[in-house]
């Protein structure tokens, strides 16, 4: 493999790895927004509940309820509308990869 190839070979490597840092960072970033109710990393202080280690299926339909307006809620389905699908489940699966407190 000549130098050029190698160069260009490692550019798109190094890319790719700063976007899926970026994309891990995102999460963390959306996830935190729901820190106030639910805690740091969903470990919520007690009378809140916790979102650490639950089924991310179950918290994927429970936003998508909350954000169709399926779920009564008080201030959930305002803050679900501001995400897309992809984005909800991207935090339910953050929240279930957390270790329960």
């Amino acid at each position: 493999m000549n130098r050029t190839t190698r160069q260009a070979l490692g550019a798109v490597l190094l890319a790719a790895a700063f976007s899926a840092h970026a994309q891990v960072d995102q999460v963390k970033v959306w996830a935190a927004a729901c820190a106030n109710c639910h805690g740091t990393n969903g470990h919520a202080q007690p009378g809140m509940e916790a979102l650490a280690g639950k089924n991310a299926d179950d918290m994927t339909k429970t936003l998508l309820d909350f954000k169709a307006g399926r779920k009564p809620a008080t201030i959930m389905h305002q803050l679900a509308k501001g995400y897309t699908d992809d984005e909800l489940r991207a935090i339910a699966a953050y929240f279930a990869a957390q270790k329960k407190p």
